[in-house]
């Protein structure tokens, strides 16, 4: 099957967008390099800003394994991150809650994640209104069908 003139401009789309959020401003090693730690270990910080969850809730939000969100979690707890703590419904499960210095490091990370790309800041009002206009569709295409 051959790409239609349609597809490519999609796959040019995609590929820029792509670039743009994950390459022209590795955001990522900057909260790692900003922070002092893996940028895994600021994403469980992260999934704690929503309130304390169990190591097993917290490993299947990370996708990961039971010993890398233990191992994870030792480390951060040493940091003064979280703590854990023994749940009052399972005596065998544990729930890990973000300390004071876990929620500073955890906001941090929110904002520069949520930080524009320079590239974004530069583009002038007209451009910058139509690319808000085109988001906003992408973000709702079923309302974005139904307004049509």
């Amino acid at each position: 099957m051959t790409d239609t003139p349609g597809q490519e401009a999609v796959a040019r789309v995609w590929a820029a967008m792509y670039d743009l959020v994950l390459h022209q401003e590795d955001r990522r090693k900057e909260v790692a390099e900003t922070l002092g730690i893996s940028f895994f270990r600021v994403k469980a910080l992260r999934r704690l800003l929503a309130g304390p969850m169990s190591m097993r809730d917290l490993t299947a939000e990370l996708s990961t394994d039971k010993p890398y969100t233990t191992l994870m979690m030792d480390d951060l707890e040493q940091r003064g991150y979280v703590t854990r703590s023994v749940s009052p419904d399972d005596r065998r499960s544990k729930i890990v809650t973000l300390t004071p210095e876990g929620t500073a490091v955890a906001e941090e990370a929110e904002r520069i994640l949520a930080r524009p790309p320079r590239s974004l800041l530069a583009l002038d009002p007209g451009d910058l209104a139509t690319l808000d206009r085109i988001m906003a569709r992408l973000r709702t295409p079923q309302e974005s069908a139904q307004r049509s």
